[in-house]
């Protein structure tokens, strides 16, 4: 790791997990750590994580369910390695990260029926494409969505899913309709709403959308989870959600 990026040290799921990042530029929320609780992952799965970051997302999931194997793909180099390294902390066998672009790194060939995944999660980039540059690329490049982000991925996990193969997105809310739309013209149906409210009586900001492909069963909109008390603590349902590496209630 060049020595101009500084890395700080910490954990995830309170210390079950060691979990280093880049000290400037993009920092990992509570968003990975939702999004492996809602993947319907089971011993022996091939699970993708698009834009795995420094490797949050599966580091959770693994955590979870050790039994599957994992790949995440990150474009931005250094944050590839950064995943790799936090891999190796935990002494994780079982994911391999690519340091490439999603879709690319699998249309080269036509993909054989093993080479499939069962799973695939993102957490893509939020904001619009237009607008004030990051001072840090890789934040830039971790939190800016291109105009084609969302369809680009969608449709690249269309391509590599098993038949009824599962798309786990944690977005915020205002994309939610773009995703629907998205999913719905690449093959995938069976759509779930996972909502998160702030505090009760609160709109949700952030929503898991899940999906299935090639399956015909209806959308659903689910209770979803309130994180936080009125004083900003974790409830309890969320404290095991988010420290113990439990999985989500209700899915």
């Amino acid at each position: 790791m060049p020595a101009r990026f500084a890395i700080t040290p910490g954990t995830l799921l309170r210390g079950r997990i060691s979990y280093s990042q880049f000290l400037q530029g993009y920092r990992t929320g509570l968003e990975p750590v939702l999004m492996a609780a809602a993947v319907p992952a089971r011993t022996g799965q091939h699970v993708l994580e698009i834009g795995c970051g420094a490797g949050a997302g599966l580091l959770c999931l693994l955590h979870r369910i050790s039994t599957i194997h994992g790949t995440g793909v990150e474009k931005e180099s250094d944050t590839a390695a950064l995943a790799q390294q936090n891999m190796a902390a935990n002494q994780q066998q079982n994911i391999r990260i690519l340091n490439a672009t999603f879709p690319d790194v699998f249309l080269a060939d036509t993909p054989q029926p093993e080479q499939y995944f069962d799973h695939c999660m993102a957490n893509p980039p939020w904001h619009a494409p237009l607008g004030t540059a990051s001072a840090h690329p890789r934040r830039d490049l971790a939190r800016r969505m291109g105009a084609d982000t969302l369809p680009t991925w969608i449709e690249g996990a269309a391509r590599i899913l098993r038949h009824k193969g599962s798309l786990t997105l944690a977005l915020p809310a205002a994309l939610a309709d773009q995703a629907i739309f998205c999913l719905s013209k690449a093959g995938f149906g069976g759509v779930t709403l996972y909502p998160f409210w702030p505090k009760a009586g609160r709109e949700s900001r952030i929503v898991l959308v899940q999906a299935r492909k090639g399956v015909k069963s209806p959308a659903r909109v689910l209770a979803g989870l309130v994180p936080h008390e009125a004083d900003g603590a974790f409830t309890p349902t969320a404290r095991t959600v988010l420290e113990e590496g439990a999985p989500l209630p209700g899915l």
